[in-house]
Order: structure tokens, then C-alpha cells, then sequence
């Protein structure tokens, strides 16, 4: 089976997920996850840890909807995690060969600065910027149609914007390799750097296709809502965000059931297309990054129990 960009990709999903990070790539399974890190002296420093998925400690957290919101919990904190590792692992020793890594508050400040400017940037912003104009539209129809198209534009201008900056070119490879490797493994092929090369760096489950139907839902979703007053249409959009990513969640896993039907395919084609922007061509340097972050999670967890499990991760 073969992606939009003509590269191979697999016909099924495997339980495992990833994550671009700085100079490196981030993996994750059912019950460890590891990040891979390329040092300034050129080594690839590994590191790995023991999950027990949230989803598992209670039943109620495996039901549908509710269980997206859950794996979208989980993957932020890992994410933000590995993402601390590999910037630490980039930082020089001092004059006493020692590195002074960055503290643990810093990363709270940034994890809730980044809440905060999604939240305000793709819901705030939008219904703030419809509600000027609410009286010349006349109709809750035109009002929440008018709202999600600017929440999408605004979305893909965000994503257009990024993608042209130098500096998050090679996370944009990572990114790429993270892609390839996770195919590769899908497909049951060796997982070395020449054979990933093969495989398509656009996937069905990649994180920008999913805040992508996240965009597209919160228009259905908040459509029923109507035109109450300012401060409830806003609270709205804040508390309907678990909901909406609980129902992005599902309609991406199943998406990536049933890849092979082609109108499914038509459907994704608009998230894989967006991948083309925060995904690039990874060298076989960055591609064995991400093999090495993949093997230390197969190492330590048994692809045949894991596959047992329900699928936790929310993207690839």
C-alpha cells in the first residue's frame, strides 16, 4: 500500500506511537517508553522508562470518547517529558564538566504557557473575533460555520507559518524518521535505516492530521449550542475541548483501521496533506535515531502481548 507522496506505508497499526523531540525521537508502546537522543559528540544516548497506561487502571477510562481524552493526557505528559530529556542532552558542560539542565519549573511554565496559547489561539480567538460581527450574520447558523472556518484557517496558517522556520527543520526530519520507522515496523519489515527509507514519512495516525479533525468537529459540535451570551459561547469553547478530542480520537483510530478503503483514504487526504508541511525527508542518521528509540521499547516489551491490548497511543 502506497501513501499520497507515493512512499510505502503498512496496511494495519501496530500498538505503538512517537514523537518528534530535539535531536531526536521519541517512542512509545503499550508498557515502556524511550527517547533517543543524537549528542553534540555525534552518540546516540538512549533512555527508557516503564508505562503503565492510565487506561488500565480503570474501566471506565477504556470507554469510548473518554478514553481518547485519556491517551491525549497521557501522551502530553510523556511528551513533555522526552522532550525535556533531549533538550537537556543538548546543553554543553561547564568548565567543571558538569551541565547545568534545565529545572523542572521551567518546563511547568512552558507546558501551561503552551495550554494556554492553544486554547486562546484556536478557540478563544475565533469565537472572540465571530461574536464582532454575530448581529450582521443574523443566524447561529452562519455564526458557528463562520467560527469553525476561521478556526481552521487559523489553524492551517499556524501550521503553514512554523513550517518555515529554519530552526524546526530538523524536528521537522525527526519527525519524518519518527514516521518511517514506526511503517516500517508496521509492516513488519528489518528495521534498519535503509530499509525505513522506503516508507512514506506521511501516517494515518500523525498528530497533525488529528488536531485537524479536532477543527473540523468543534464545528458539529458546537453548532447545537446556539447564540447564548458571550462569556457562556466562550466557556463553551473551553469546556468542549475534552469532548472534541475524545471524538477526534476515535475517528482517527478508526481511520486507521480501515485505511485500505479508498473513500476513507479521501477522507484523510486532507491531514496527510498537511503532513507535508510538519514532516521532512529524515537522512539515515536521524532514521537510526528513531530505530534505536523503537528497539529500546521492543526490548523491554513483547510486541505479541502488547498487540493483545487496546490501543492506547493517539498518534504516530
Amino acid at each position: 500500500m502506497r501513501m499520497p507522496d507515493g512512499a510505502l506505508v503498512a496496511k494495519k497499526d501496530a500498538p505503538v506511537g512517537g514523537q518528534a523531540v530535539l535531536e531526536g525521537v521519541m517512542m512509545r508502546g503499550i508498557s515502556v517508553w524511550a527517547v533517543a537522543v543524537r549528542t553534540p559528540e555525534g552518540q546516540i544516548d538512549v533512555q527508557s522508562e516503564p508505562l503503565v497506561p492510565w487506561a488500565q487502571r480503570h474501566r471506565i477510562w477504556r470507554l469510548p470518547v473518554i478514553r481518547g481524552v485519556v491517551a491525549l493526557g497521557e501522551s502530553l505528559k510523556i511528551g513533555f517529558k522526552a522532550l525535556a530529556i533531549s533538550a537537556n542532552a543538548q546543553l554543553e558542560e561547564d568548565d567543571e564538566g558538569e551541565k547545568e539542565e534545565i529545572g523542572g519549573w521551567i518546563w511547568g511554565l512552558t507546558i501551561l504557557f503552551s495550554m494556554l496559547l492553544s486554547i486562546g489561539l484556536f478557540f478563544v480567538v475565533p469565537v472572540g473575533l465571530t461574536s464582532l460581527i454575530k448581529d450582521e450574520l443574523g443566524s447561529a447558523l452562519l455564526f458557528w460555520l463562520v467560527e469553525g472556518v476561521l478556526r481552521t484557517a487559523i489553524f492551517i496558517g499556524y501550521i503553514v507559518a512554523i513550517s518555515k522556520m529554519p530552526d524546526l527543520r530538523r524536528v521537522f526530519e525527526y519527525h519524518g524518521a519518527e514516521h518511517k520507522t514506526i511503517s516500517c515496523y508496521e509492516a513488519e519489515d528489518e528495521l534498519t535505516p535503509a530499509r525505513a527509507k522506503l516508507y512514506s514519512r506521511l501516517h494515518p495516525r500523525c498528530g497533525t492530521s488529528f488536531l485537524l479533525i479536532v477543527m473540523v468537529l468543534a464545528i458539529f459540535v458546537f453548532a447545537p449550542i446556539g447564540l447564548p451570551e458571550w462569556y457562556w459561547l466562550l466557556l463553551s469553547r473551553i469546556l468542549g475541548i475534552p469532548l472534541i478530542a475524545g471524538l477526534s480520537y476515535e475517528v482517527i483510530k478508526w481511520a486507521g483501521k480501515n485505511r485500505r478503503k479508498r473513500w476513507v483514504r479521501a477522507v484523510m487526504w486532507p491531514g496527510l496533506m498537511l503532513q507535508n508541511l510538519t514532516t521532512r525527508e529524515p537522512d539515515e542518521e536521524q532514521l537510526a535515531v528513531a530505530i534505536a528509540s523503537l528497539n529500546a521499547v521492543l526490548a523491554r516489551e513483547n510486541p505479541a502481548d502488547a498487540a493483545k491490548k487496546p490501543h492506547i497511543e493517539i498518534v504516530a
